[in-house]
């Protein structure tokens, strides 16, 4: 056996002591500890999918073994060729499944399965620029509300007209990071303005940041270092406005990360909002520390993260978007646009990176 079957199979044989001290639990309630009872279904909830994966491959194997067997001892030729159809697709079957299994026993991003916060924010070319960085936000909002994701504006400060100058958001729900960590970085945007009367193309840009949304045992923040700021809300919100000191900003004092927040009329509400977004920032900024002194993973990520970094055009004359990461172009401009093709780009992007981490892992 080589050493991949024999990790396969360690790894079916603790698989099945997970279940026998788990039954064993459950059996014998003098034995019962519910924290541990809790650990071991978590471990065995982990590793359930690859289990599965990886009895399919052995029984698959077994059954190839048994047609090799006729193809070699069997006279009757209607059998023999049933045993070289079978084999032949057992092999294709049996390629598939040692596949998946590798791409599920890659190295998992420990966020992955946070939720997270968008941020965009319009970037070069005025008013078409936060007029695209309104429909970058509308766009994930869509998305959001297609696979069942909780999406809550944390601030979104424009100045009319459908305008946005940036605006930021969390997306709760599961897997959320996982899908749209890739999304970070500089959306490119080329389509004729209403207001142009001469019909000339324009080219404007958003930025756009996700980051994993942090839980208070993440991120340490002590009191003492911050610096909370309350002043009058502005821009278009409602009667509120300019009323009361109900904006909040909020300066963590060791990394000179600032916040502000003014979304809702309450200052409790937006202090909370506020510490949300600075807590993810602060995680992010050590997110990005660990990944620098793993530079050699880095490689095999898509793109760096960089939100400066240009990542996708969306031409709106031709109908096309195009990832520049991986060069795929998908004429479907609309259908991403509202979320319902959005995933077809990122599964690609889920694609090339698993494809890139297992060269790396070989």
């Amino acid at each position: 056996m080589d050493a991949f079957r024999e990790r396969l199979s360690s790894i079916l044989d603790h698989y099945a002591d997970i279940d026998r001290r788990l039954s064993a639990m459950s059996d014998d309630l003098s034995t019962f500890n519910q924290g541990e009872f809790a650990k071991l279904s978590k471990e065995r909830a982990d590793i359930e999918t690859v289990a599965r994966e990886i009895k399919g491959l052995f029984s698959k194997e077994k059954a190839l073994e048994d047609a090799v067997d006729i193809l070699g001892t069997s006279d009757d030729k209607d059998l023999r060729a049933l045993a070289e159809g079978e084999i032949s697709t057992l092999k294709s079957e049996i390629a598939a499944s040692e596949e998946r299994i590798k791409i599920l026993l890659l190295p998992k991003d420990i966020d992955d399965e946070k939720n997270a916060i968008l941020e965009v924010r319009a970037g070069t070319g005025g008013d078409e620029a936060g007029l695209f960085a309104a429909d970058l936000f509308r766009m994930y909002e869509l998305y959001s509300v297609i696979h069942g994701w909780k999406f809550e504006v944390l601030e979104l400060s424009g100045s009319g007209m459908g305008i946005i100058k940036e605006a930021s958001a969390s997306i709760s729900g599961r897997g959320v990071f996982a899908r749209l960590k890739f999304e970070s970085g500089v959306h490119r945007v080329q389509r004729v303005p209403e207001t142009e009367a001469s019909g000339r193309i324009h080219t404007s840009a958003a930025t756009v940041a996700v980051l994993p949304e942090a839980e208070e045992f993440d991120v340490q923040i002590e009191e003492k270092d911050l610096l909370i700021d309350t002043f009058r809300a502005s821009g278009a919100g409602g009667q509120h406005i300019n009323k009361t000191d109900s904006a909040v900003r909020i300066t963590h004092v060791p990394t000179g990360t600032v916040v502000s927040v003014q979304d809702e009329r309450s200052q409790h509400k937006n202090k909370a909002k506020a510490l949300k977004i600075l807590r993810s920032k602060i995680y992010e900024q050590e997110k990005l520390k660990r990944d620098a002194s793993r530079s050699e993973s880095r490689k095999n990520q898509v793109g760096s993260g960089d939100r400066s970094e240009r990542i996708r055009t969306y031409n709106f004359p031709q109908g096309r978007v195009s990832d520049h990461r991986i060069n795929l172009t998908l004429y479907k401009i609309d259908k991403i646009m509202d979320g319902s093709a959005l995933d077809e780009v990122i599964d690609k992007l889920i694609e090339f990176d698993q494809a890139e981490k297992l060269k790396g892992a070989e």
